[in-house]
């Protein structure tokens, strides 16, 4: 959610907040990872600690579980519990145990993650400045390297699953006759390994360019009143600034709500295809 602008232009305040802080193999000018040994502090900060909200939440509900009658936090809890186990009911094919925690994890620690978008814009930032930490960049699906560690790691899943179910044999099989039979075994190979590998990239880049473009439209709106002078201009910027900051926030809380659900319901689909032994 937006609050205001930093001093600095347009280009530089934009910049300065979608620059993660990081330490390592570092460009020192740019603030760019330049290496392997790059780690992105606040993307593994916020991750975590999103991670964390999640087993408070579990240990919170284990602590207080009464059956007989259960409050108010225990029920929004189960409620989101059936319904990701009735979206894996719906969707996916036989019985696998980890299918329905995985698909409870993932939504809600993407929705988390993703939820950091509407927290203000400048309002970590600025407390991490007064730390003396230069940049500071909040919502970790903002980070690619996020999105695609996520989305890799549902596509060694997917590999382990195929090669589980399937064997070598009948995940090779799938390579070459699929999807124009026997006679074009190399246009196969060619098709099937992009249909494969769109699988991790589809999803990572659709969690991270609409989480992005969500947090640079944040970003726009927070300029608006921060661009006015004093005077008449601010005085007609800032109402506006709070009227399309609000609309922007109820709307991006159905997209980030969205975005966890899709990511959930594709890893549960491209996992229901890896246990299916035969094409129909």
């Amino acid at each position: 959610m937006a609050e205001s602008s930093s001093g600095g232009g347009t280009v530089e305040y934009i910049q300065h907040h979608l620059t993660n802080w990081c330490v390592g193999q570092c460009d020192p000018v740019t603030h760019k990872a330049t290496g392997f040994w790059a780690l992105h502090v606040d993307t593994l900060l916020f991750s975590l600690l999103t991670a964390g909200v999640i087993v408070w939440m579990a240990l919170k509900v284990k602590k207080q579980l009464n059956p007989a009658v259960p409050g108010g936090f225990q029920n929004f809890v189960e409620s989101i519990i059936e319904f990701v186990d009735q979206q894996v009911k719906d969707t996916f094919p036989g019985h696998n145990p980890l299918i329905a925690p995985l698909s409870l994890t993932i939504f809600l620690w993407v929705w988390l993650m993703n939820f950091m978008d509407l927290v203000p814009v400048d309002l970590l930032p600025a407390i991490a400045s007064l730390l003396g930490i230069q940049y500071l960049k909040v919502v970790p699906t903002t980070d690619l390297n996020t999105t695609l560690a996520l989305s890799l790691t549902v596509f060694a899943l997917i590999v382990y699953y195929n090669l589980k179910i399937k064997g070598v044999g009948g995940y090779a099989k799938m390579f070459l006759f699929h999807p124009f039979g026997k006679f074009f075994v190399p246009v196969n190979i060619v098709m099937t390994t992009i249909e494969e590998l769109a699988k991790p990239l589809s999803l990572a880049l659709r969690l991270f360019g609409n989480l992005f473009a969500g947090e640079l439209v944040f970003l726009l709106i927070a300029l608006l009143a921060g661009s006015a002078g004093l005077g008449l201009a601010l005085a007609f910027l800032f109402p506006l600034q709070v009227v399309l900051d609000l609309a922007w926030l109820i709307f991006h809380l159905l997209v980030i709500t969205l975005q966890a659900f899709i990511f959930m319901v594709l890893t549960i689909v491209y996992l229901g295809m890896a246990h299916v032994q035969e094409e129909h």
